[in-house]
């Protein structure tokens, strides 16, 4: 009985030393993004069609832009991801800190983006997207959204698609979480196709001055 007693002590002691030294190494691992330096917070506006990172390791036969082709900062990281097809702000940092306050769900960081939606949704449609849709994984939550006039940006390369005799519409839509392609599902659940999307803002930082294609080192 001692002896079955003593193994399960050293099962939890080897258990415990494992656990112990996998925290060492995620620790380890954030500190050394998060003291590299001084505190550098880059704001970029990304074009359409660029990678939100600085290799394109996966693809060397068809090279597409990425990060590397517009920043060059070392030792900076993006804050999240902007899909290829998405423009707009994307932050990069060397804080650890920072990266995980933008990233992690629980800290609720607000972003703001501009999309053009096919169709005309009416205050009907839009109130299911304040009130949160369901989407595969879940439940949105709550969004802040308006309609706005177009705004005063850069021409896209290439154009949208858009449909003879089928208007367009813009909106600023706000949510605090940041699933996979969020935004465009939200926009389809309620029959209205996102065609172009915009990210405005994130948290206190926006694209304000920037034009598309160059960045700011704050």
């Amino acid at each position: 009985m001692f002896k079955k007693n003593n193994n399960s002590f050293k099962n939890n002691q080897a258990k415990s030393s494992k656990q112990a030294h996998a925290s060492k190494r995620a620790t380890q691992k954030s500190t050394a993004i998060a003291v590299n330096g001084p505190q550098k917070i880059v704001l970029f506006n990304k074009p359409f069609d660029v990678l939100s990172q600085f290799t394109d390791e996966g693809n060397p036969e068809n090279r597409r832009q990425t990060l590397k082709d517009f920043i060059n900062i070392p030792e900076v990281y993006a804050a999240g991801r902007l899909d290829r097809d998405s423009e707009g702000l994307l932050l990069l940092t060397n804080d650890g800190k920072l990266q995980a306050k933008i990233t992690q769900p629980g800290a609720k960081t607000s972003k703001t983006y501009w999309v053009q939606v096919e169709g005309a949704p009416t205050e009907s449609d839009l109130q299911k997207l304040r009130d949160g849709v369901q989407l595969k994984d879940g439940l949105t939550l709550p969004a802040k959204v308006e309609v706005m006039d177009e705004p005063k940006i850069w021409p896209r390369n290439p154009p949208i698609r858009e449909r003879a005799n089928i208007p367009t519409t813009w909106l600023c839509i706000t949510i605090t979480e940041g699933r996979n392609r969020q935004v465009r599902r939200m926009t389809a659940n309620i029959g209205f196709p996102t065609l172009r999307l915009i990210r405005y803002r994130i948290g206190s930082w926006s694209i304000d001055g920037i034009e598309n294609g160059q960045y700011k080192l704050l």
